[in-house]
């Protein structure tokens, strides 16, 4: 059995839960959101406990059973906390920041990139090497910051680019001089 999928998972007094054949909806403060449902699980809700169960022991519902435990826990976590990914910037002249609803940045290119994040995401930039992507869908923030990064990857050799907080670059060592 999936030690993931046979955890419950507890429902805040801010969230509701509706469950049709096909799809789950969970209401909450921050928003609603809204998943399709696959045949191989079924999911109970009672007493404030939403429960994961699989049909049968076949390879695809086992990987179905945790899979859809933690996309029905992540939805419960994001309408009622919300999600938040936290970029940081490194280099000379690198910089964020918000013109409009457009996130500019500048990063070593002869031009500037305007990146619009889509209407479910809110980008903030509180310094001009800090970067907070959030939202209540999970994927989605992962998403838009991964977006976000791929504009300048960090590089090896010093470090420069965008990453995500708490990431380690591993560094390599530059040329070495001749003999």
């Amino acid at each position: 059995m999936s030690r993931i999928g046979k955890m419950p998972i507890p429902l805040s007094n801010q969230a509701k839960i509706e469950i049709t054949d096909t799809d789950i909806t969970v209401t909450g403060p921050k928003g609603v959101l809204q998943q399709s449902l696959t045949p191989q699980v079924t999911i109970t809700e009672q007493d404030g406990v939403v429960t994961v169960q699989r049909i049968d022991d076949t390879k695809k519902a086992k990987a179905m059973h945790g899979l859809y435990r933690v996309l029905v826990s992540n939805m419960v976590e994001g309408v009622t906390k919300g999600f938040t990914r936290k970029l940081e910037i490194a280099g000379v002249g690198y910089r964020a920041e918000i013109k409009n609803e457009f996130l500019a940045l500048t990063l070593g290119y002869s031009h500037m990139i305007y990146f619009k994040a889509p209407d479910e995401i809110t980008i903030q930039v509180p310094d001009q090497t800090t970067i907070l992507v959030s939202g209540i869908d999970k994927a989605l923030v992962g998403q838009v910051a991964a977006k976000i990064r791929s504009f300048r990857k960090p590089e090896p050799y010093r470090g420069k680019g965008i990453k995500y907080e708490g990431e380690v670059i591993r560094r390599k060592e530059g040329k070495a001089a001749g003999k």
